[in-house]
Formats: C-alpha cells, structure tokens, sequence
C-alpha cells in the first residue's frame, strides 16, 4: 500500500475507531431510548432472579420519586455553568486561549489540558465550555476532527472526577457523620482518598495516554469532519442581552438596574467566603454552594436583572434531558436497591472472586456495569459501596482506600458509554449522540485496559 493511499485511509487508531461507529450508526438510540431500554432490562432480569412485579413497581416508583430534588440541582448547574460559559466575556478568555495555537497538535493537548482542569473545578462547567473552546479552535486551525475534539473534551470532563476534591464520594466521605463515611465506618480526607499515591499515578498515565490517544487517531483525507461541516448552535455570537433601550417608567429603570444584581453576587460570594472560613473548604464544597458561585459570577456577567433572566432562559434547553431523565435512572437505581436484588448479585459474584490484590480491579469492573444502570455516583456507592467494603474487610491484606479509588475509576468509565453527561455537550454543539459516542467507546475500551493493569501492578511500586 503507498504512502498516500495509507494516509486517505487515516491512522491505525483511526481505523479501529471508525469499528465503534457501527454501534453508534445502526444500533445507539436515542439517550431517553437507552435509558427506557435499560430500565426494562433491570425490570426483566430482577424478575428472572426471583423477584415480584409489583415489588419492583414499588422499587420503581420510589427510586423515580426521589431523584426529583437531585434531577432540579444537577439540571440548574448545567444552566448557570452554560450561561457562564456561553458569556460573551468567557468567549472572549475562549478565544485568546484559541489564538494561543496554530497546529493541530498545539490545539489538542490545550484543549486537553483545557479539560482535566476545568473538570476538576467544577464538571457542569467543563462539560459546557470544553466543546466551545474546541469550536474557537476548528474555526482558525485546519485539519482537526470535530466530532472527536468533542469525545475528547468529555473524556477529560469524566477523568478529572477521578482526581477532583469535588467529586461525589471524595468529598462526602471527608465530611465526619456523612453517609458515606457511615458506610466505610469512617471519614477519611481528599488526602488518604483522592491523592492517594496509587490514585495520582494512574490518574497520570490515563491523562497522557488520552491526550496521545487523541492525537495519533488521524482521519482519512476524505473523512475529516471540520466544524464548517456542523451547524452548531454554539457557533452564534456570544450575546449579552444587554437591555440598551432608555428605560422610561420606573419599571423599566429597576429591570435594567445593574445594582440590583451586584448585589445578590455579593449576597452569595460573601455568604461563600463565610462557609469556607468557618467550615474549611472540603467541608463548605457541596453541590449547591458549587451551583450558587456559578450564580454570583453571572451576576456580574450579566448584570441588568432582564438580561440575567433572560441569559438563562437561553441555556435551559441544555438541561432538558437531564431533568426528565435522571427520575428514570432513579427508577433504575430503585430495582436495583431491592433487597438481594440485581446489584447485589452483580457485585457479589464479582468480589467472591477476589483476592487481596485483585480486589481493586473488581471493585472497578463491578462499578462500571452498575454504573450503567445507576448513572449518579451517589446512588450507586449507597447500592455498591457497603458490599465493597465489606469485602475489604473480610479479605486479609486487601487495601480499602485502592478499592474506593477503583469505584470512581469504574463509575466515570462507562459514562462513556452511558449518554447523560453528555447530552449538555452535544446541546451546545448542536451534535447527535451517534456523532460521538464510537469515539466515546473506542476511548472507553482503553480506560478499560489501562485501569485493570494500572490497579493490579501499581500499588505493588508505590
């Protein structure tokens, strides 16, 4: 074969990712589909396993109920995180990090980078404003794959919660009474957990090995998808629904009164300072401190009252899926709660299996399956997290801490699989599920491999 006719066919990773696609083309529906889909499936193998219909009904019901409060919280992040990330000033920091790089290499390690640290702050954020800077970047560099700048992006978003002080588990279980430190029967800081040696190593060699996975997939000459070849919704011009029209009753002078707004910021990040002063910031770090600072700088961004309503009235679309889904996979995490149900089976016939050193690896393969079902690291540590550890416990020599670590690893992993992260993304980009998700798995399949070697053989050098 020549040079040139390898080079119209693209890389060899190119060339196995294109494999994935076949999923996402023929079979991935979609994402409230999948999650009906799934759903069914639970239903169908509980009762295989003996449970009654009417007792899964019930499961159902209470699992679907009480995700409503969760379902608001993470539907309201994913707004202000958009409204602050869709802001003209943002826009303006996107672009000059954009101008920063001229080749396709420069921009996908930025954009990288761009990602595992914005992750790490907050994920609403980083999901929201990683393919916006991805779009300033395919408008001025040529020959970068959109689609894939996209999975990418969301990679980084689902990893950096393997190393971020934020994430669900690490910063409840830091908090002394939590339910989660009831569970292991402890609380234990960011610092036994979170930066654990073994944690910060594995985090490290996935980083690298993402950011090189990403750049060596090289399309076909003929494949290359470009951003002028996608209509995207985030390619419009940032607005800042500045009201300019003189106000002229007293109405109109208080809608577009700037004060108003500063000081609800102010309310808000003097409340913050408050918290972390008199808490600690691990203690005062919670979801919904995290979704009022995103608030309080949209005060400023936006600071006439109409055009802070109306700002985000713009990006609440971005979170429509997620609100109506979320309930559904709590119905799923309601079957799965049943007593001896699914996910105790599950779990169970992975860990019986175990030893000290392989435990961590099936505690991470345990939670990538359950996390298909349970899609909130919360729900499903509270399913998974008492039957881990007590294998633990019960198995001499076996390292709690590696095992904790080994859930997060295994719930972030198949959350590329699982589509509701990264419905947000593609809202902003005006993409399909099927335009991203073969990369997503091809991505996945990697996360697979190098997390089972990596908590196999690592904690024996560290």
């Amino acid at each position: 074969m020549t040079q040139k006719q390898t080079a119209d066919r693209g890389s060899l990773l190119w060339r196995i990712s294109k494999r994935f696609n076949f999923a996402a083309e023929k079979i991935i529906p979609d994402s409230f589909v999948f999650c009906v889909i799934l759903m069914l499936l639970v239903f169908v193998l509980s009762l295989m396993i003996g449970k009654g219909p009417l007792e899964l009904l019930t499961a159902w019901w209470g699992g679907l109920s009480s995700q409503f409060v969760l379902a608001f919280q993470m539907g309201l992040m994913i707004i202000v995180c958009a409204t602050c990330a869709r802001s003209p000033q943002v826009a303006k920091l996107l672009g000059s990090i954009a101008k920063l790089v001229n080749t396709r290499t420069a921009a996908l390690i930025v954009l990288m980078l761009f990602g595992y640290v914005t992750s790490m702050l907050n994920w609403a954020f980083c999901t929201i404003v990683t393919p916006i800077l991805a779009m300033h970047m395919a408008k001025r560099i040529k020959g970068l794959h959109f689609p894939m700048m996209v999975a990418g992006g969301y990679s980084c978003m689902i990893l950096g919660q393997c190393l971020g002080p934020s994430a669900t588990l690490y910063s409840n279980l830091a908090i002394e009474g939590s339910n989660y430190a009831k569970i292991v029967g402890q609380s234990m800081s960011v610092a036994e957990t979170c930066y654990n040696p073994t944690n910060i190593v594995l985090f490290s060699i996935l980083a690298v090995c993402f950011i090189l996975l990403v750049l060596f997939t090289r399309p076909g000459e003929g494949e290359l998808v470009e951003l002028g070849d996608i209509a995207t919704q985030a390619d419009a011009a940032p607005e800042s629904y500045k009201i300019t029209e003189k106000p002229v009753t007293l109405a109109d002078k208080m809608n577009t009164c700037k004060p108003i707004m500063w000081v609800v910021g102010l309310f808000i990040f003097v409340y913050i300072i408050y918290s972390i002063v008199t808490q600690g910031f691990l203690k005062a770090l919670n979801m919904n401190l995290v979704i009022f600072m995103f608030v309080g700088i949209n005060c400023f961004l936006f600071p006439q009252p109409r055009a802070w309503i109306n700002a985000h009235a713009a990006s609440m679309h971005l979170a429509t899926d997620v609100m109506l889904q979320f309930p559904f996979y709590g119905a799923i995490m309601g079957m799965m709660y049943v007593e001896n149900g699914l996910g105790t089976v599950l779990i169970n016939a992975m860990v019986s299996v175990a030893s000290a050193r392989s435990l961590p690896v099936y505690s991470f393969l345990s939670a990538c399956l359950v996390n298909l079902f349970i899609p909130s690291q919360g729900g499903q540590f509270t399913v998974q997290g008492p039957l881990i550890v007590e294998a633990a416990k019960n198995i001499p020599g076996a390292s709690l801490v590696n095992c904790l670590n080994a859930f997060v690893y295994g719930d972030e992993c198949t959350n590329l699989l699982q589509p509701l992260y990264v419905i947000p993304a593609l809202s902003v980009v005006g993409m399909k599920l099927k335009d991203v998700w073969g990369f997503m798995a091809f991505i996945c399949v990697f996360w697979l491999v190098i997390v089972s070697v990596g908590l196999y053989f690592v904690p024996m050098f560290v």
